[in-house]
């Protein structure tokens, strides 16, 4: 009975290290390989914009977020700008894993952490969003906002996203409204020149963003919509007209609080601005 005893102790333990030995390093192997597959993708676009995204939401936003989760591997289905039943499985499904409150809201917090695992994402799949906009009868106004929005991404050399560019006509909007059209243009211009400095971030939004860099975010003007004028400044600035003469800065000396801005070097006034090095 004793030798039956040891011969069981015996084979449990060689059961339990073929298991180990067998079973572990194929698990560890797909997750790795899980890990891994994401990366063959090439390029990284900026990301989301302020909106927070949840069930029922519909556009850019929400092809984006698809686009990321799909490559991450959170999302199977179809890409069609949609946020439905699926995508709220694949976002709480995130939001679990990377530990977040799995509430499928797409807020700051998941937009920034969603952000940072998909780096190396880029848009693979036409935007179905913008097919849909014409058809019916109440389908004009939209229509016509795509259109000015092509107009603005044809211009776009240095590849942003709409986002960023619905972010800089914002600034420019809540920046230069009532300007002349060459000083919206130059303040677009003070943008991109910035984003081309290496002092500064290297995205429209994080260098509109930058603590105390614009009074329109400060005042919450940033989130007003902008108008025709001020995206078509947008666009000239993306085509390379810079009437700020390669300025990184810009300052109204009515309402200028900051000593320092005015120590830069002055290049021109246009308007009610003046821009400077």
């Amino acid at each position: 009975m004793r030798k039956m005893n040891l011969w069981l102790f015996t084979a449990i333990l060689l059961i339990s290290a073929l298991g180990i030995r067998y079973l572990l390093p194929g698990n560890a192997a797909t997750e790795s390989s899980a890990e891994r597959t994401p990366q063959v993708e090439e390029k990284a676009l900026p990301t989301f914009s302020s909106n927070t995204v949840k069930y029922g939401s519909y556009g850019q936003d929400v092809y984006e977020l698809q686009g990321r989760l799909k490559y991450l591997g959170f999302y199977n289905g179809k890409i069609d700008s949609n946020f439905g039943s699926s995508t709220l499985k694949s976002v709480k499904w995130f939001q679990s894993e990377f530990g977040m409150k799995a509430d499928g809201v797409v807020g700051a917090e998941t937009k920034l952490k969603l952000y940072n695992a998909s780096t190396k994402w880029s848009p693979t799949e036409p935007p179905l969003h913008k097919d849909s906009a014409g058809g019916g009868g109440g389908g004009g106004n939209n229509n016509t906002a795509d259109k000015e929005q092509d107009n603005m991404g044809s211009a776009n050399a240095l590849g942003l996203s709409e986002n960023e560019l619905k972010i800089m006509a914002n600034a420019v909007y809540g920046e230069a409204r009532g300007e002349p059209f060459e000083g919206q243009v130059a303040v677009a211009a003070v943008i991109l020149n910035r984003v081309k400095s290496p002092s500064f971030p290297s995205t429209p939004s994080g260098v509109i963003f930058q603590p105390g860099a614009f009074t329109a975010v400060a005042d919450g003007q940033i989130y007003l919509e902008p108008n025709a004028q001020a995206k078509k400044a947008v666009e000239q600035a993306l085509n390379g007209w810079d009437p700020s003469g390669g300025c990184l800065y810009y300052f109204n000396p009515k309402t200028a609080t900051s000593k320092w801005i005015w120590t830069r070097p002055q290049v021109k006034t246009i308007g009610q601005h003046i821009f400077c090095m």
